[in-house]
């Protein structure tokens, strides 16, 4: 016989005990952007001060694996100071606590060293005596280079600028070929700088020497009273060769250094760069890639040496007598009003402005020429438009009968579709693109966009009120 069992022992009487399962929390991490401050300092005694000239790099998540997220970390805050006199920069890392919560802890010093690379300073006294020991770094890395003689009394960039022209006799512009050791030192400890401000930037090949710096350097006196050489800021150009006896320039590089932006730096260093395609009877000067910001500063170098340019002047006073005729139909073509194909090549010939460029200033060169302005505006707006119409639709998408219609693709819906041109505009009966008003504001804004850049580059170059 069987013991009875006790029912207060049955385990399926007694209630269930509760099981408590943590649950560690999930490490989101945070966005270098968030937790990195920069500074530019020029002395020790600006390390560590809070009201230090602070830099905007482009990215910074773009170095920090895919995400551009740091893990593991909590309270992270990551100053970085960089040198202006030699360069070298050293990062202040300061945590609450680190644990590894799924995503593993990242390794700070080797991602902030895929920016810096040897110009990291591990230790701050070593970082601060850069500031003493390579006060000369500068001057020396140059020394080798060839100073171009630039004259700023003819007008050309100071009027957009006239704070520049009492300085402008500071400045030197120093020209070093990549492929020596000078140049290629100088470019690596700048390197840092052209990844975190200049978007979309590589370093260049320091081993070719069809690469060319030009540095900026500004000569200012100490209270010891030596001279000492500021770099304000660089270019990088590229020779590329040009059947059957030229070569090309191509700007791929250039940077003002954030504390001397805006202050017409940039203009003078474009203005040296033309002088230089000029004076060596390049094929044409052209520009990699052009931000707007800088696309502004050629433009305006550019305007002023068209104005002074005696040949195009007959070709321009054609364009503008021809826009003062009458009111202008929006549904014909031309006016482009585009240069003659003779202007163009004898602007590129004598002053090596591509014809992309030159395009761009026609339009500008026209405006100049209106007197008054309001009068021929809106005639003026409708040349503008129909340009912008062109470029972005084609040359026939002036044309009322002509219609695109999306056509199914299991491959881009976005990117899939038919134009045709109807034989009978009244009676084809086909409908228009339901997007086409889009379409037609989206135009509008980059007509709009254009004639207040054309007002304002109007406004920089002319002697008189435009």
């Amino acid at each position: 016989m069987g013991q009875k069992k006790n029912p207060s022992a049955d385990p399926v009487s007694e209630p269930k005990k509760r099981r408590r399962v943590g649950f560690s929390d999930v490490d989101e991490g945070v966005e270098a952007n968030q937790c990195i401050k920069i500074y530019l300092v020029s002395s020790k005694e600006e390390v560590g001060v809070s009201d230090s000239f602070s830099i905007d790099p482009v990215d910074l998540n773009s170095f920090f694996d895919e995400d551009g997220k740091i893990y593991g970390y909590q309270g992270l805050k990551i100053t970085i100071w960089i040198s202006s006199i030699s360069f070298h920069a050293f990062a202040d890392i300061t945590f609450q606590s680190t644990s590894d919560r799924g995503k593993g802890i990242t390794d700070l010093k080797s991602a902030l060293q895929r920016i810096f690379a040897e110009t990291l300073v591990e230790n701050k006294d070593d970082f601060l005596q850069t500031f003493s020991t390579e006060k000369d770094f500068t001057r020396s890395a140059v020394s080798s280079g060839e100073i171009l003689q630039h004259k700023v009394s003819n007008g050309h960039v100071t009027h957009c600028n006239n704070n520049l022209k009492a300085a402008a006799s500071d400045l030197e512009v120093v020209r070093m070929v990549v492929g020596n050791m000078e140049a290629g030192h100088l470019y690596s400890r700048l390197i840092p700088l052209v990844l975190l401000l200049v978007d979309g930037s590589n370093p260049i090949d320091v081993t070719d020497p069809r690469w060319e710096l030009y540095i900026l350097i500004r000569k200012k006196m100490d209270q010891q009273g030596d001279i000492q050489h500021r770099l304000l800021g660089f270019t990088a150009i590229y020779r590329f060769y040009h059947y059957p006896d030229s070569t090309r320039m191509r700007l791929s590089q250039i940077l003002i250094l954030p504390p001397y932006q805006r202050k017409g730096y940039g203009g003078f260093l474009t203005e040296v760069l033309s002088n230089v395609a000029v004076a060596e009877n390049v094929h044409d000067f052209t520009v990699e890639e052009p931000l707007d910001s800088f696309q502004h500063v050629r433009t305006c170098v550019d305007i002023q040496h068209l104005l002074a340019f005696e040949p195009i002047q007959h070709a321009i006073n054609s364009a503008v007598s021809h826009l003062k005729q009458g009111k202008l139909s929006k549904k014909i073509l031309a006016p482009r009003f585009v240069p003659p194909a003779s202007t163009v090549e004898e602007v590129r010939k004598v002053l090596k402005i591509n014809k992309k460029q030159f395009l761009q200033c026609w339009e500008i060169l026209i405006y100049l020429r209106l007197d008054p302005v309001d009068k021929y505006m809106e005639d003026y707006t409708t040349i503008i438009s129909n340009r912008v119409r062109e470029d972005i639709l084609g040359k026939d998408s002036g044309s009322t009968d002509k219609r695109i219609m999306d056509v199914p693709s299991s491959y881009d819906p976005e990117m899939s579709f038919v134009m045709f041109k109807s034989q009978n505009v009244e009676t084809s009966g086909v409908q228009m693109d339901e997007n086409q008003p889009s379409q037609e504001e989206q135009l509008k804004q980059l007509v709009d966009e254009r004639i207040k850049e054309i007002k304002l580059i109007a406004q920089k170059v002319s002697p008189l009120p435009v």
